[in-house]
């Protein structure tokens, strides 16, 4: 099951001003999460370890691994039982735009030109994971 690609975003409706690579960025801070979490897939524990480690002690961003690792797209190759559960429940819904791109948007976009914008750093990120550790408990209560 394929969650998102970087493709559908900066080959869509995306910002002339800027890089392809920033249409990985929220892929990549979801992945980053998930990993730090210790939710991989084997595929990456066993043939991508070098990177992952990179992500886990903040060396590559999400979003670095996703374009190198991943070939710009995010499926459920990428992460454990538990990790696809929690993806399923946050980041994908009905029309393919879960809650996860809501917490994003909340946590760093809303004063920019679009969700596109927002800087791939672990600055960003440590803005976004409260949201998505609280997302991670609330499914987990409910689990």
């Amino acid at each position: 099951m394929k969650y998102d690609d970087a493709s559908w975003h900066y080959g869509g409706d995306f910002p002339d001003d800027l890089p392809e690579t920033a249409g990985a960025t929220h892929i990549g801070m979801f992945l980053a999460w998930a990993f730090i979490n210790d939710l991989a897939g084997e595929l990456h524990i066993d043939e991508s370890q070098e990177s992952l480690k990179k992500v886990k002690s903040r060396d590559m961003t999400g979003s670095e691994f996703l374009m190198r690792e991943c070939d710009e797209k995010f499926t459920d190759e990428d992460l454990n039982d538990e990790g696809n559960s929690f993806a399923k429940y946050y980041f994908d819904d009905e029309d393919g735009y879960g809650k996860y791109i809501s917490n994003y948007e909340e946590a760093l976009s809303s004063d920019l030109p679009s969700m596109y914008h927002v800087e791939d750093t672990w600055e960003n990120f440590d803005k976004l994971k409260p949201l998505i550790d609280k997302a991670y408990q609330k499914w987990k209560s409910v689990d």
